[in-house]
């Protein structure tokens, strides 16, 4: 895994009160949302994050449809963590989708859901296209803290969780991948969202609160560009001029 020297720890937790913002902003933006890269009508799953269901994802998996793409929410309920039966039934769709569709599907997973999808695509890569995950905590260390973890332990203590913080390693994945996080994120540490560089992996950072990453407008010109992208002729993310003051360092 990556080795990081700094401490990780999230940004302070009243940041995240920013997300009604970001919600908003993201409702002005859609005209001009609806104007990127359009896709060809292919399917992708969108995982929910962390005791969240489909419903969280609605916003994002309608600026999809509009981009002429196909997305799919779970339909496994809530997300409360890795369990055998999840991972089956996440399985299981990517398999009738990729049935459907002649080919492997990409995943587009909002914090736990990119874990959930970058756990996939370890286990079975023939089914994945690419994983673009959202202020995921893929890449932690075993006594890494985050708002989150009383309820993890709690949860972790009586589920049958198929891999923990002691044998998991989802920093490098054998598909393309994209990691969107921000630094500001006030529930889990930004350096646990980062993977090791690649041939196709590859992090983006942007602006805004971990709960507002699903409604962010520079989070969906992201998702929009890597999924109009053909994953044969794959590119790291490079935003246009009038939109790079939205991606810090870029």
């Amino acid at each position: 895994m990556t080795s990081v020297t700094a401490p990780r720890k999230p940004a302070h937790p009243i940041l995240e009160l920013r997300s009604p913002i970001e919600f908003w902003a993201f409702v002005a933006s859609s005209p001009i949302l609806r104007l990127a890269p359009k896709g060809q009508g292919r399917p992708v799953l969108v995982l929910p994050g962390f005791t969240a269901t489909d419903k969280s994802t609605i916003p994002l998996r309608m600026l999809l449809r509009q981009l002429k793409h196909q997305p799919s929410g779970w339909g496994l309920g809530r997300n409360m963590g890795p369990t055998a039966e999840k991972l089956l039934g996440v399985r299981e769709l990517l398999e009738e989708l990729v049935d459907e569709s002649g080919g492997p599907v990409p995943i587009v997973g909002w914090s736990l859901g990119g874990v959930f999808g970058r756990l996939v695509a370890q286990e079975h890569p023939d089914l994945v296209e690419q994983v673009i995950s959202l202020g995921s905590p893929f890449n932690f260390g075993v006594r890494e803290k985050s708002t989150l973890t009383p309820l993890w332990d709690y949860l972790a203590e009586r589920s049958d969780f198929v891999r923990d913080a002691d044998n998991v390693d989802l920093d490098q994945i054998p598909v393309p991948s994209t990691s969107i996080y921000t630094r500001t994120d006030g529930v889990v540490a930004w350096r646990s969202c980062v993977q090791s560089d690649g041939p196709m992996a590859e992090n983006v950072e942007v602006r805004g609160s971990h709960i507002g990453l699903g409604v962010n407008v520079s989070v969906s010109i992201v998702v929009a560009d890597r999924l109009a992208q053909p994953v044969s002729s794959w590119e790291p993310f490079s935003p246009k001029a009038r939109t790079a003051w939205m991606f810090p360092g870029r």
